[in-house]
């Protein structure tokens, strides 16, 4: 019997405030998120926040969202907000994107 996992699918779209740019959060970032097995993507916001979107297992996600707690050895996060969706399967692999 087939099973539907789509239940198990996720988005997550965040903001991560703190000492969060020029220490290598967007490499960390992606790095991780691949070796999750997510897609989408991360930016350096003017704001001095990093903005990532996700899209993967629930699981996974859950994973990445405790890095982006933490994040690189150099950064120091303060904060991180974070929103649930349904995923829209509109990436393909993970990449750092430029606003």
């Amino acid at each position: 019997m087939m099973t539907d996992n789509s239940e198990s699918r996720a988005r997550m779209h965040a903001i991560v405030h703190g000492r969060v740019q020029g220490v290598n959060f967007r490499y960390y970032t992606t790095r991780t998120a691949r070796r999750l097995g997510l897609v989408g993507w991360v930016a350096n916001r003017r704001d001095g926040t990093v903005e990532t979107i996700v899209e993967g297992d629930h699981p996974d996600i859950e994973d990445f969202v405790d890095f982006l707690h933490r994040g690189p050895p150099a950064a120091r996060v303060e904060k991180v907000n974070v929103n649930w969706a349904s995923p829209r399967g509109e990436f393909e692999g993970f990449r750092v994107r430029y606003l």
